[in-house]
């Protein structure tokens, strides 16, 4: 019988994981299909409820509902239990299992830039993409991160959790020549118009400089980072990973992400440059 996944959230239509994961099956061979299915806070319950009885096989989770799913799920992985928020579901045959593969989703794709895990990092936010990048940087053995955000609380409570340190953002500007990698998840450059979430001024040339924001492409860090002559990083790589880790839990097959990053970056009208 053929299988279906889905991606479920209030709004969907612009998501391009049916894009990715459609192509991903059609390149495999898999006999399966992926669809995006709108679904609004209220009818989450539900709507779960219904997907489960037409036999779902596993799906993602996207904005508003990443918290909300969590109380309606029987187990949920470790990377799920520390953040609190769940983006992917699979069935282990008896019950759905949720995971969330967003952190390291983005620690693959900045170790294809064969970034040292004792650099020192700078981890820009402290929301719950924070959160999940933090986990994951501890999980894949970075043993020097610092955290810095507007709410200097919230810095120190999530350096406290993961075993790094935490800065003033001020303090971090001050310092910025001393990090070797800056990751930047606040939502900040969502819009062409927005200040920057950190001043670059004393940014080293070399510097990987990474925004998980993938539209726009090129976000204004982004730009300032290459003015600099830094090492960018948009968040595509970020979105490809990701889904390439649900992917293998729902199929057990390995994607090619390389030729994902590619195709999605043109989807979105950029210039795919190999690194």
């Amino acid at each position: 019988m053929k299988k279906w996944y889905a991606v479920i959230g209030d709004p969907i239509a612009h998501s391009l994981s049916p894009f990715m994961h459609d192509s991903w099956f059609n390149e495999h061979g898999i006999d399966a299909a992926y669809i995006p299915i709108h679904v609004e806070p209220s009818q989450l319950e539900k709507s779960f409820e219904a997907m489960k009885l037409l036999g779902i096989s596993g799906f993602n989770i996207t904005l508003p509902h990443k918290q909300s799913i969590v109380p309606l799920l029987v187990k949920l992985e470790e990377s799920a239990m520390q953040m609190n928020a769940v983006n992917t579901v699979h069935s282990d045959g008896t019950r759905y299992v949720g995971s969330n593969t967003d952190g390291d989703g983005f620690v693959r794709s900045m170790l294809v830039h064969s970034v040292d895990k004792t650099s020192k990092v700078l981890l820009i936010g402290a929301g719950g993409a924070a959160r999940g990048i933090a986990f994951a940087l501890k999980r894949a053995g970075f043993t020097d991160v610092t955290i810095t955000n507007r709410t200097f609380r919230r810095a120190e409570e999530l350096a406290a959790e993961t075993g790094g340190s935490a800065i003033t953002l001020a303090s971090s500007e001050e310092s910025l020549n001393e990090f070797a990698v800056l990751i930047q998840t606040t939502s900040v450059g969502l819009a062409a118009d927005e200040a920057l979430p950190i001043s670059l001024e004393r940014v080293t040339a070399g510097t990987l400089v990474a925004d998980i924001i993938y539209n726009p492409l090129e976000t204004p860090l982004l730009k300032k980072a290459e003015e600099k002559n830094c090492v960018t990083l948009n968040g595509v790589g970020m979105f490809v990973y990701q889904g390439a880790i649900a992917f293998e839990k729902w199929t057990g097959v390995q994607p090619d992400t390389e030729k994902m990053i590619k195709l999605v970056t043109e989807k979105l009208g950029g210039t795919y440059v190999n690194n």
